[in-house]
């Protein structure tokens, strides 16, 4: 039997940045960047389940959803009954919030993308895409290590001095193998650790794979969770425009 032997070289990991499978070097930048278009596509659309946990109840609710990059989304829940007909949308820097049994519609402010979604642990901005790894963050390699028995690169991001985002420092573990992200921690700006997001359970949806879980845990408030469940998906596929326009978010069903 052959035994292949490994020589470990000390070196400044941010000097190595190879990607499995390519033998060019790359950046954090390239890798976070990858990694993101794998999850988005050009285009995307598809049928959710959140569930939230808290000490005090569980509830869960499913929706659809329309995403063009980090510019348009549509967020529409189809269950449970009393809030089925409720959307979210966003065009560009713009975000509004339809309420179907009282037949409003609210524009949200800036200042709350950091809000609640609907009483969970993702925020308004997690939803609908505003903010954008590359874009706001500087960052490097800080280290490699292994989570859920996978090799990843832990990436070191810190918010650029104009960024508009709250947090003041992210941790990104980023699988080599196949760069779908595997782990992340937030932190605020007094380098508190606020909440934790897990990729888990990676699913092939028509010409990809992603993590079909995404499990985001507050750091703040024990035992408080809630999971993000991939039910069907599909990416880099037409969409009209029409299904992110204003007169469309106080109509029916979205087609």
């Amino acid at each position: 039997m052959v035994r292949r032997i490994i020589r470990a070289v000390v070196v400044p990991v941010a000097l190595i940045h190879i990607v499995a499978g390519e033998g060019a070097a790359q950046t954090a930048e390239q890798i976070v960047k990858r990694s993101e278009d794998l999850l988005k596509g050009v285009s995307s659309k598809g049928r959710f389940r959140m569930t939230i946990v808290t000490p005090d109840y569980t509830r869960s609710m499913e929706m659809r959803a329309w995403w063009v990059g980090n510019q348009k989304a549509l967020i529409e829940i189809t269950s449970p009954r009393r809030e089925a007909g409720n959307k979210t949308l966003k065009v560009n820097n713009e975000l509004w919030m339809y309420l179907r049994n009282t037949e409003t519609t609210i524009k949200i402010p800036p200042s709350m993308m950091l809000q609640s979604w609907n009483g969970s642990d993702f925020t308004n901005d997690d939803l609908v895409r505003e903010s954008s790894l590359v874009e706001d963050y500087t960052m490097r390699i800080a280290a490699e290590e292994t989570v859920d028995g996978e090799l990843c690169w832990k990436i070191e991001l810190l918010p650029k001095p104009t960024a508009p985002v709250v947090w003041g420092r992210i941790f990104h573990w980023i699988r080599k193998k196949d760069l779908l992200p595997a782990r992340t921690e937030y932190f605020d700006e007094k380098g508190a650790l606020m909440r934790t997001m897990l990729y888990q359970n990676v699913k092939r949806f028509g010409n990809r794979a992603v993590p079909s879980n995404w499990l985001m845990v507050n750091n703040t408030k024990p035992n408080h969770s809630t999971e993000f469940q991939y039910l069907e998906a599909q990416f880099d596929i037409p969409l009209s425009d029409r299904i992110f326009s204003f007169q469309e978010l106080e109509k029916g069903r979205n087609r």
